[in-house]
């Protein structure tokens, strides 16, 4: 439960840097718009991203987990499409988008670690 919450925050913050510093990358619409784009890309990512990178496992071998950022570029260009008030209309735009997302929640992940579980029952 605490990854989820912590991918959506990082969607939802990734976005919005994204609309703010990448020149190309427009929002239109309200602020509940872009909250929920953010949602739906942690959403994406929580439940969807694992399932692709297991199917591509063989091509990220190959390709040294490269095949893991057109994973993620099509994630959000899959919220791209899904909402109008986003527009991000090329390929470069898209790839910073990526960027920021994904350095968000690299930070996220290194801020909020996950807590280790012990394999013996405290007494």
């Amino acid at each position: 439960m605490r990854e989820l919450v912590l991918q959506i925050v990082a969607g939802i913050l990734g976005l919005w840097l994204a609309v703010e510093f990448v020149p190309e990358v427009e929002f239109v619409g309200d602020i509940k718009y872009l909250l929920i784009a953010g949602l739906i890309l942690g959403l994406l990512n929580f439940f969807i991203r694992p399932i692709l990178n297991f199917i591509t496992l063989p091509l990220r071998l190959l390709t040294l987990g490269l095949f893991g950022l057109i994973i993620n570029v099509l994630i959000i260009w899959t919220v791209d499409l899904i909402f109008y008030e986003l527009a991000i209309p090329l390929i470069t735009p898209l790839l910073w988008t990526t960027l920021i997302i994904w350095g968000l929640g690299f930070i996220v992940s290194i801020l909020f670690p996950k807590p280790k579980q012990s394999l013996l029952k405290p007494s």
